[in-house]
């Protein structure tokens, strides 16, 4: 049998009296719903707004760094570090931690299963209101006098400088509940929930991403919640933890900061491949290579991603032998990442290539994160480091792992899952466009960074010598065309929603239990439990499909 499973004839839209998910309801089943598909929805539509936020902050950074002349200065230096703080904290924390896990993961995983819902409801429920609550206290410090200690919050200038820090690291700190919750409900609906015929080694890579990305979210998080919590305590009632003037000590939050920040740069990876390997498969119609080994590397990440922190320190005045050990596990944690990089290139040869929206998405995440990730062995690199560290150098380094990886890996996802999601097809032509002008865009903003900073451009200066103008005026133009580039992406999509449903059940002929359902899903995603009876990837045979699309 071609399929990935065997079951009763399957439905496409129209074809049964179920009623889709998306018109299951009013505004208050929405808000109190614990269909996961729903929340997953509401999650996105979250997300995406706080992209739009976060990008917003580093239009207005970029357009103060287009001069240095001081007198054509659009803020003062206060309102820049504020600016470039709530850029960092908002992207980070409530876009992308929880886009893919979060939105994406939430709305397909249960399906990828076989399964009608996750684990715990409820508790998905719970977790959707935290974030939402997280999101509201992080906006209410930034319009009550904002932050200026930039997203790490670094002791001791965080615990003596003016603003709501107290109130935007307490944000952070419920924020982190809501990402601990989604963890807990994915590793027990992966052990659980599994459609019968479904072991280990017949789950989609991407639910082997997201079962090592919620690992690292439970064991890792609540050492950021507890740094988090002491920096407040110090803040508030003067105990002394960070502060030499209080017997504490600065390097300490350092290593407790990045004992948590260094796994979550690995939180918001770890999806962004999960993502890339059920696309590349689908969009070249070719059986994966190396499934079992791209399985065990999303696991080895997580492992090693734990004892990398100390790499960020190297100019901390820690020991040379830890400096040693810490840059040999940097380059360690290069394996798994190669390994997955080798099997998607592997995967693509001799395939059937469509070059529609996701794929290129999915190329453009191989090259971008290519550069990410060669950039960060300089990094890795003690005697290097010495010279770029806290340069501009750091900062193209980490925006193409983020996101020039973890962000176009989301997009990518978003339109390989759109038309599942919501029925609707969007334009391929505009998506085309939209996706060429991101990639020009985006190199363009952050290539010249790269030369900034091994020419020595500090990172977080509100001004710099006329020298660096050049680059700084090519980078703020690559912002205004990433710009171009979102807003017609965000076209599109929109204008899809207003169509008829239009997608068909299975428009990639992708293999994994998804495709094999109506587009929109129906409120219980099955009419009857699916068996599993091949391989999620096993595109030898010839392709029969066994739903029927809609037009």
């Amino acid at each position: 049998m071609a399929d990935t499973v065997a079951t009763p004839k399957a439905h496409g839209h129209g074809e049964h009296h179920d009623v889709d998910y998306l018109h299951d309801g009013s505004l208050l089943s929405w808000m109190t719903t614990v269909d996961h598909k729903k929340l997953g929805v509401m999650y996105l539509w979250s997300v995406l707004f706080m992209f739009f936020l976060g990008g917003v902050f580093a239009l207005l950074i970029r357009m103060e760094l287009f001069s240095s002349d001081p007198s054509k200065a659009m803020m003062d230096a206060q309102t820049y570090n504020k600016v470039f703080t709530l850029h960092g904290a908002i992207m980070v924390f409530l876009f992308i931690i929880p886009s893919i896990p979060a939105a994406l993961g939430n709305f397909v995983l249960p399906i990828m299963l076989g399964a009608k819902d996750v684990a715990f409801p409820r508790l998905n429920l719970a977790s959707f209101w935290v974030y939402v609550t997280g999101a509201l206290i992080a906006v209410t410090a930034m319009v009550t006098g904002g932050v200026d200690t930039g997203w790490t919050f670094y002791t001791p200038y965080s615990t003596t400088t003016d603003g709501s820090v107290a109130l935007m690291t307490f944000a952070a700190f419920v924020l982190g509940f809501s990402s601990i919750l989604t963890g807990v409900n994915f590793i027990a609906t992966v052990h659980k929930l599994r459609a019968p015929g479904m072991g280990w080694f017949k789950m989609p890579l991407f639910v082997w991403g997201m079962y090592a990305t919620a690992i690292i979210q439970v064991l890792a998080t609540p050492v950021l919640a507890i740094t988090l919590l002491l920096l407040i305590m110090e803040r508030t009632f003067g105990v002394g933890v960070f502060d030499p003037k209080l017997g504490g000590d600065p390097v300490l939050f350092q290593h407790f900061f990045w004992f948590y920040s260094h796994p979550a740069v690995y939180i918001m990876i770890l999806p962004g491949m999960a993502i890339i390997s059920e696309v590349i498969p689908t969009m070249s119609q070719k059986t994966f290579f190396g499934y079992k080994a791209t399985a065990f590397s999303s696991v080895a990440i997580a492992i090693v991603s734990f004892v990398v922190w100390g790499h960020h320190m190297f100019t901390s005045g820690q020991s040379q032998l830890a400096g040693a050990i810490f840059s040999f596990l940097t380059f360690l944690v290069g394996i798994p990442s190669a390994i997955k990089v080798f099997n998607w290139i592997t995967t693509m040869y001799k395939g059937s290539i469509s070059l529609e929206a996701p794929m290129l998405y999915a190329l453009m995440f191989l090259i971008l994160f290519g550069i990410g990730g060669l950039t960060g062995l300089f990094l890795g690199a003690m005697s290097v480091d010495i010279h770029l560290h806290d340069t501009y150098f750091v900062v193209a380094h980490f925006h193409y792992v983020m996101m020039g990886s973890t962000a176009i890996a989301f997009l990518a996802g978003l339109h390989y899952w759109w038309p599942k999601m919501f029925g609707r097809m969007y334009n391929e032509s505009a998506a085309r466009i939209a996706a060429v002008l991101v990639f020009i865009g985006f190199n363009t903003t952050f290539l010249p960074q790269f030369l900034l900073g091994s020419r020595g451009m500090p990172r977080r200066y509100y001004n710099y010598l006329p020298e660096f103008t050049f680059l700084h005026q090519v980078s703020t133009v690559g912002s205004w065309i990433l710009a171009l580039g979102f807003i017609i992406m965000a076209g599109y999509l929109f204008a899809s929603l207003r169509k008829k449903f239009d997608a068909p059940a299975n428009p990639w002929h992708g293999r994994s239990l998804e495709w094999q359902i109506a587009s929109p899903p129906i409120t219980h995603n099955f009419h009857e439990v699916p068996v599993v009876t091949a391989e999620p990837y096993d595109y030898y045979r010839p392709f029969e499909p066994s739903v029927k699309g809609h037009h």
